[in-house]
């Protein structure tokens, strides 16, 4: 059954290359969804896909 969940959330700020901004940005333009969209889809598909010896959890 579907369910809407609400998900807490932090500010954070971070420090990325000029390039990989520019590039995320276009992206997300791409697609049609916020920046800030694309940064946690990359971060979550890049946690899933660890090495199992270096997961944090």
């Amino acid at each position: 059954m579907f369910e809407i969940v609400k998900r807490e959330s932090s500010n954070k700020t971070i420090r990325m290359p000029n390039e990989l901004i520019e590039y995320l940005e276009k992206l997300a333009s791409k697609k049609g969804v916020s920046f800030n969209q694309v940064v946690i889809q990359c971060c979550e598909y890049a946690l899933r896909d660890l090495k199992e010896e270096d997961r944090p959890w």
